[in-house]
């Protein structure tokens, strides 16, 4: 345990962390983006030199990457908290709370490079929740296509709010999101009722 010694003024400064640096170079990307994730900026968050943040990461971008990660894990609690029971519309409004709630975090979640995904497939089974598809009642083939579709249009439709200037009312994608949601049912529907008339046909 660190003590003063006589004639000291000042608390002495704890050691900084790897943490420390990361959650610093969160909360600047929270506020201005992936951009503001700059030495200068951790310095004056943490009050420190460069030193101790070179001690930390070798290079900005082992930072950024970690802070992309920070922000992944953020994105789902996020959307696992809002959704509710109904995991497969509550995750699509969920996500669109999350880019009205947290621009510059939505914008570092749509954007920044998926590593090791070759394919939607890929991407779908890397960040799609595995209990919303199942909500649907139907083959879990046609279950999660339906699913990946809302996927794909929700984070479209939330790239353009966050982007939109001076902004759309968050009631207009809800509204819009709503429909995507019944036409692409109504399509898997009309989908499944072709291929048993084929089958029947045989």
């Amino acid at each position: 345990m660190l003590k003063l010694q006589k004639g000291d003024t000042k608390m002495p400064k704890q050691r900084i962390t790897k943490q420390d640096v990361a959650n610093a170079a969160f909360e600047a990307a929270r506020k201005g983006g992936m951009q503001a994730v700059t030495l200068k900026n951790i310095e004056k968050r943490l009050d420190c030199s460069p030193q101790p943040i070179y001690s930390c990461y070798a290079d900005i971008g082992a930072l950024r990457q970690d802070v992309e990660n920070m922000t992944d894990a953020f994105a789902a609690e996020f959307a696992k908290k809002r959704a509710g029971e109904d995991a497969l519309a509550g995750t699509g409004r969920a996500y669109i709370q999350f880019a009205e709630e947290e621009p510059e975090l939505f914008r570092i979640f749509i954007t920044h490079r998926r590593r090791g995904i070759s394919s939607l497939r890929e991407l779908y089974a890397a960040y799609a929740d595995p209990n919303a598809a199942k909500q649907l009642g139907t083959q879990t083939a046609q279950a999660e296509r339906l699913h990946l579709h809302m996927l794909i249009y929700t984070v479209g439709l939330g790239a353009i709010f966050s982007a939109a200037y001076p902004g759309i009312k968050i009631d207009e994608i809800y509204s819009k999101q709503k429909e995507a949601f019944e036409a692409f049912l109504a399509a898997e529907g009309q989908e499944k009722s072709k291929k048993k008339k084929k089958k029947n046909k045989r």
